[in-house]
């Protein structure tokens, strides 16, 4: 009777699974079977032994049909509510089952930095003709905790990153493979130094360049903190997993507009999380990840010992691939693809291969790393050229890098060697004419001094008096060459501060013209439309567009914004909402990335992420600055999906190339920048400005509420904060940005800009 109550009490677990996951409603008369669990473990001993096995066997049938029958109808939030339910495995089931021996590193357990994110040294047994080979890695991933309270659900505090960040270092320092598993429903949304954006941004930046191959396995995939461990040379991803921009009750809040506090509907909830595409199977076929790992019946648990077996060999598998892929023996790797395209034999190498990498084997890992980032998410976006016009293209990219190599690198460089070579030739000269004129100049002394004693000599006075001049305009000025359109309403506004400042009412035509849009009394900074930085900041008649052809598309077929696109398109003129041009500040050429507030909130999808890789491409190409000004930007654009989300290390990828090639990248924040561009591509310049008066961040205020349950306060996000913290290295005055953007690029950069 002991076994039969064993079988029931499993039973009962499988029913109130599938409640977990139908979100506790009676699909399948599911209360029922449950209601007839709990009355045969009550009353155990009212049936005979044959007739509870009976009913036992009986549940049984009923509840693996239903199990057979919800896995054939699973929906894309069914797959959510999967990856969140207590019964998932997690990544220390991961470590238990799938490697041989681990130690944990920067604490355990609550006494931790961050116990939400889990750094181990682990080895795992590879093997090769039936012949074990044990190999060191290093493992990084968020840890759920499933009940523990400490683990936060896997949502890393910015601390957290900055530890997986610190041992990535490790792994590379050592030549070791990293394998990241992703379980987070998102980053912990706080801007205390480190800050959540700011250090995602660190971890992308230095994962685009890690020299050691990494390999990483989603299984809940949530926008900015899976892409904090999430960018790796082969990607892998639960059958069951969910890998989205945003979840799908956050989707619905915003497509419904629904007011704080207001209960999302549960329809709308789950036709976001279809619109979403975040399934394993939706990722695979938009090419954001690279293989899917198939689960059992309705999700992997942490007891499913046959599915860590084979996460074993799914994850050493890829990391042969990657390290196959970068070795030197060309011929091998010839081979080997070839044998595993025969479907008779193994999948797994024949022959041991070590995943340690020399020098050029590293280059070459970096090297297709950057290539499959480049080509991501390219079906995103329309205006794509047509095959002579990118021969045309690929010619004339070829022949201005050939050409300004020459010029800059070569020419330039021999000039300055040249000068160089004579300047301390004369130097050296002088100093050795100095010491074989010394005793000359000793004799003529003596005879000055004799002629000294006769008499003073005649001595003649010129008038040095230089004509006074006046003063010409200072070219650094803001000149009015254009005035807001909101200049021409004939009243008075009230400045936000002032209660606190005294500020006097603004008269409209002076605060929009005259003033820059900048109250005269406290300097807070009314908004301005793009246009008046496209006029007043750069030199007259100097701004050339590029990449206009892109244009910003649906890629996922999402419902309705086809015609909110069409919308945003004909109010602009424009077809993304990123403007790329080339630009002039007293005569300095540069490179301008404007993510502007007219187009979808200045949010960033596929168009507008290839758009900022073309400008980084062009200022690489011609060795100028690159200028992200950043008028507003509301985030990853959630329309489109995982091809928004991984914008954020193709860009980073972009930008990373661009400075290693001694490229000057200046950001600068105006208005509302948040979210995943702030944490990745502009979180990650060197050199980050901001607007006076402008809001930087994560997440908005909304966002923290409802996610941490803190009440922040009214200034959490503005630049003065940004700076204490350090995110940001000073705050423009918009009156001043012209001067300020001409004094960065005459004080910041390295010698390889052409300016130089």
């Amino acid at each position: 009777m002991n076994e039969l109550l064993k079988a029931l009490q499993k039973i009962e677990e499988r029913i109130n699974y599938l409640i977990q996951i139908k979100d506790f409603t009676n699909w399948g008369n599911l209360f029922t079977f449950r209601d007839t669990c709990v009355t045969l473990k009550q009353n155990p001993y009212e049936y005979h032994e044959e007739q509870f096995r009976v009913e036992i066997r009986k549940l049984d049938e009923s509840i693996r049909f239903l199990e057979e029958r919800a896995e054939e109808q699973l929906t894309p939030m069914e797959r959510v509510r999967i990856v969140r339910t207590v019964e998932r495995f997690s990544l220390k089931d991961i470590l238990e089952n799938v490697y041989e021996d681990y130690t944990e590193l920067g604490g355990q357990d609550e006494a931790n930095i961050d116990p939400a994110m889990v750094c181990a040294k682990a080895t795992i047994v590879r093997r090769i003709n039936n012949k074990p080979y044990t190999a060191t890695v290093m493992v990084i991933g968020q840890e759920t905790g499933h009940g523990e309270e400490f683990r936060n659900g896997g949502s890393c505090k910015p601390e957290g990153n900055e530890k997986a960040l610190r041992y990535m270092k490790v792994a590379e320092t050592e030549g070791i493979p990293i394998h990241f598993y992703v379980f987070t429903p998102g980053s912990f949304p706080t801007e205390e130094y480190p800050g959540a954006a700011q250090q995602i941004a660190r971890n992308i930046y230095a994962m685009t360049k890690l020299r050691v191959p990494m390999v990483s396995l989603i299984s809940e995939g949530g926008s900015g903190g899976a892409e904090a461990i999430g960018l790796s040379d082969f990607r892998l991803m639960c059958s069951h997993g969910y890998y989205s921009v945003i979840s799908p009750e956050g989707a619905a809040a915003i497509e419904g507009r629904i007011r704080e506090g207001q209960k999302v509907p549960k329809e709308l909830i789950e036709v976001c999380a279809d619109r979403l595409k975040l399934t394993a199977r939706d990722n695979r076929s938009l090419g954001t990840i690279d293989a899917i790992v198939k689960e059992p019946q309705l999700g992997a648990r942490h007891d499913d010992f046959a599915f860590f077996a084979q996460i074993r060999s799914e994850i050493t598998r890829a990391t042969d691939k990657v390290v196959l892929s970068a070795k030197s023996f060309k011929a091998f790797r010839d081979w080997e693809n070839k044998r595993r395209k025969k479907k008779t034999e193994r999948k797994d190498l024949a022959v041991d291969i070590p995943w340690d990498l020399n020098k050029d084997e590293q280059r070459r890992l970096l090297t297709l790393r950057s290539e499959k980032y480049r080509a991501m998410a390219m079906v995103g976006f329309g205006g794509h050229p047509d095959s002579t016009e990118t021969f045309f293209k690929q010619f004339q990219e070829k022949s201005e890098k050939v050409y300004y190599n020459l010029r800059y690198d070569v020419l330039k460089n021999s000039h300055k060697q040249v000068k160089k070579v004579l300047r301390d030739f004369s130097g050296e000269g002088s100093v050795m004419i100095k010491r074989l004129s010394t005793p000359l100049n000793t004799v003529k002394d003596l005879f000055a001094k004799s002629d000294l004693i006769k008499g003073p000599p005649l001595r003649i006075i010129y008038n040095r008096t230089a004509p006074v001049t006046h003063q010409s305009h200072d070219p650094l000025e803001i000149k009015d060459v254009y005035t807001s359109p909101l200049a021409n309403e004939d009243r008075t506004v009230s400045c936000p501060n002032s209660h606190k400042s005294g500020c006097k009412d603004l008269w409209i035509p002076d605060l929009y013209s005259e003033y820059g849009g900048v109250c005269e009394n406290c300097g807070h900074h009314f908004p301005l439309e793009y246009k008046w930085y496209l006029h007043n900041i750069f030199d007259t008649d100097s701004i050339f567009f590029f990449a206009n052809d892109i244009t910003s598309n649906n890629p996922l077929g999402y419902t309705g914004f086809d015609d909110r696109l069409l919308d945003s398109k004909n109010k602009t003129g424009r077809n993304a909402g990123n403007l790329t041009f080339l630009a002039n500040v007293m005569n300095i050429k540069i490179v301008v990335s404007m993510l502007y507030q007219d187009f979808r909130s200045g949010t960033v999808g596929a168009a507008e992420g290839e758009k900022f890789v073309q400008a980084c491409e062009l200022a690489t190409r011609k060795k100028r600055p690159l200028l992200s000004y950043v008028h507003t930007t509301g985030g990853i654009r959630i329309q489109e999906g995982t091809l928004g989300v991984t914008q954020m290390p193709k860009c980073t990828m972009a930008v990373r190339e661009y400075i290693d090639a001694g490229g000057l990248y200046i950001v600068v924040y105006d208005n509302n920048s948040y979210a995943g561009p702030v944490a990745s591509f502009l979180g990650c310049s060197p050199y980050q400005f901001a607007i006076r008066s402008s809001r930087i961040g994560f997440a908005g205020p909304r966002v923290i509420r409802e996610t941490t349950g803190i009440n922040i306060p009214p200034d959490y996000h503005s630049a003065r904060n940004a700076l204490k913290r350090g995110h940001i290295q000073g705050i423009w005055d918009r009156r001043d940005f012209r001067r300020n953007l001409y004094k960065s690029l005459m004080t910041m950069g390295s010698h390889n800009l052409y300016y130089r």
